[in-house]
């Protein structure tokens, strides 16, 4: 599975998937043109994972799964400049989990799978940290 977040622009940024192994593609549409434009890699390949719209304008890609292993590692990306940088990891490895803006500007990282059981620890995202 991938991911689609809609951007400040009203550009959809689609990230990751799987077609047999994990994908490390990234691309944004633009609604108004129908047009596809590919953004480059992340740093990661990753399969159910999160994408979330920060209030800054970037986008918080954290967890999910590679073709190996589960993923705690996360990776920021900044529509502007079409940059990915890394950032801080979570705490522990999930895939399938939900991640959600808060109205203090953090990021709610809840539940999730590791091989199969459910995670439900909580964790926060502060991009000011």
């Amino acid at each position: 599975m991938h991911t689609a977040t809609v951007l400040k622009n009203s550009k959809v940024l689609i990230t990751g998937g799987s077609i047999i192994v994990s994908l490390r593609s990234s691309e944004l549409y633009d609604p108004s043109t129908e047009l596809w434009t590919n953004t480059g890699s992340l740093n990661h390949e990753r399969h159910k994972h999160t994408a979330t719209l920060l209030a800054n304008g970037k986008v918080l890609v954290a967890g999910g799964y590679d073709s190996n292993s589960i993923l705690k590692s996360a990776e920021l990306y900044d529509p502007p400049t079409g940059l990915r940088t890394k950032t801080g990891s979570m705490h522990s490895p999930r895939y399938d989990h939900t991640a959600n803006l808060l109205e203090n500007g953090k990021v709610l990282v809840f539940g999730g799978n590791v091989f199969g059981s459910s995670r439900s620890t909580v964790e926060f995202y502060d991009p000011l940290t």
